[in-house]
């Protein structure tokens, strides 16, 4: 009888695949989205140099409040229009965009679209 992999562990294969090609560098970093039942975050890496430049969540306190009549839909624009704003202000305007395994829909996308509307380009 064929064992089936559960979901985390094919994204994990998924995104090792995809950061074969990603990387991030001092003058694009790479905006990695990482995303779990309850929340999601966001960091830009600078992957040369290892170090995450700016973050954000929905356990961040800057938008801890506003998240009680949002969705979980909702709740990723937010975070990714605050992660467009903290990369703009630290002077980082070009990024590349890492799904982390997920596919490019719902919260995903709608946080890749509110940090695009925000001024980030990928």
């Amino acid at each position: 009888m064929f064992n089936k992999r559960d979901r985390n562990e094919v994204r994990v294969i998924r995104h090792a695949r995809v950061r074969k090609k990603i990387s991030g560098t001092p003058e694009m970093p790479r905006l990695c989205v990482y995303r779990s039942n309850k929340s999601i975050y966001a960091q830009v890496i600078d992957d040369t140099k290892g170090v995450t430049l700016v973050s954000a969540s929905t356990l961040d306190p800057a938008i801890r409040g506003q998240l009680d009549d949002k969705s979980k839909t909702g709740a990723s624009e937010l975070v990714g229009k605050l992660v467009a704003e903290r990369a703009i202000a630290a002077g980082i305007k070009d990024v590349v965009f890492d799904r982390g395994g997920y596919l490019y829909t719902g919260r995903v996308a709608a946080l890749a679209a509110a940090a695009r509307a925000a001024g980030l380009n990928f």
